[in-house]
């Protein structure tokens, strides 16, 4: 039952204190200019004490971001707002990480100011208002992987331990290696072996950044989704496709995005092989994995590691109990909270505008009461 509160220490040097990771949250809560505000500083500081916090997801350049409220990693301006954040996040011992992403086409021309959403291909994403995406230029995919390097730079200057480059949920680096936002016929398209080009070709550019400015262990860490819904779309075969690359590739972790930590494909032939376990099979112990999804009691947490794991992520959970890993470390997981009693938000550090976007989005699965 203790598993989860052993050091791990990464090939490259770092040591966490514990294997249990703050997934990271959109807050929604970053001013205007992406700058961090004192509501998210909170917000942080409260869960400080896990062994990794990665943060909510930063924006690399202007046209990347996706939604009001993101912080940003653009400009060398926002260095002393990214500087905040990461002394914030590792007072009481936590290693942060900074999640860094492009949108790609899940933002629209109102949050970009008049501008048009990019990605591989001028395909609308299948939600409702989606607009059709200009299909990104050569010139523009090369800069793009040069700005995902520059918001690399910012981390290390700014203290971060990290950068995890957000490959899930549908984002830009998802839309080129997926079959149904990618129908490309260059060298970034069609194949699946092309469709990985730009991932690893961020994985390469953002190597060679903490290569030449790190000055102490810093992480490179990569989150994906298994699988889509769309057809075509991504299935299984084609993550388990990527993961082997990744392996191959200088990351220092993978991170799958799942709500449910051991649920089988639901996209891909039936299997009695939970995704996360089919991972872990391809990855043959060669980089370590981050499993998330309904992660909440000591036991649960304790059991993914012992089947393969080298870290749980916490998301929801740490919401409404960030003192989870106190509670377990003083021997009372009797006291763990389990739900969320909506006017507790404030007293939990949880910003207003977080708050706002739980509520409309995700009543049904944080345990309200």
């Amino acid at each position: 039952m203790d598993n989860f509160l052993k050091p791990y220490r990464f090939s490259n040097g770092l040591q966490i204190n514990n294997r249990i990771v703050m997934a990271p949250m959109t807050t929604q809560s970053s001013f205007f200019d992406g700058n961090v505000t004192s509501d998210e500083l909170r917000f942080y500081r409260r869960r400080s004490g896990v062994g990794m916090i990665i943060t909510a997801v930063a924006n690399v350049n202007s046209r990347g971001k996706g939604f009001e409220g993101e912080l940003s990693a653009a400009e060398d301006r926002l260095l002393p707002s990214l500087t905040e954040l990461a002394g914030t996040i590792k007072l009481r011992g936590s290693k942060a990480i900074l999640q860094i992403f492009s949108a790609g086409r899940m933002t629209n021309s109102k949050i970009l100011r008049g501008q048009q959403p990019q990605s591989a291909s001028a395909v609308a994403a299948v939600r409702p208002q989606a607009e059709v995406p200009a299909a990104m230029t050569t010139d523009e995919i090369k800069k793009l992987i040069t700005d995902f390097g520059k918001a690399t730079r910012r981390a290390i200057l700014a203290g971060f331990d990290g950068v995890e480059l957000h490959g899930a949920n549908t984002y830009l680096l998802q839309q080129f290696f997926s079959p149904h936002s990618n129908r490309r016929h260059d060298q970034w398209g069609g194949s699946l072996q092309n469709r990985l080009k730009l991932p690893l070709a961020v994985i390469e550019e953002v190597h060679q950044v903490i290569q030449r400015y790190a000055r102490q262990p810093f992480l490179l860490g990569y989150r994906f989704s298994p699988e889509e819904i769309e057809t075509p779309g991504i299935r299984l075969a084609d993550t388990l496709e990527l993961v082997d690359a990744l392996a191959q590739s200088p990351v220092d972790y993978l991170h799958t995005s799942l709500g449910q930590a051991w649920r089988p494909a639901i996209k891909s032939a039936p299997s009695a092989s939970p995704i996360n376990q089919q991972i872990l099979t391809v990855l043959q112990q060669r980089k370590p994995l981050i499993v998330v999804g309904n992660l909440a009691s000591p036991t649960e947490v304790s059991e993914t590691l012992a089947q393969g794991a080298t870290f749980a992520a916490m998301g929801r959970e740490l919401l409404r109990e960030p003192e989870w890993l106190t509670k377990v470390q003083a021997g009372h997981p009797e006291r763990l909270r389990y739900q969320l009693n909506s006017h507790e938000m404030d007293e939990l550090d949880i910003p207003r505008g977080m708050q706002s976007f739980l509520t409309t989005n995700f009543a049904e699965t944080m345990n309200f009461n």
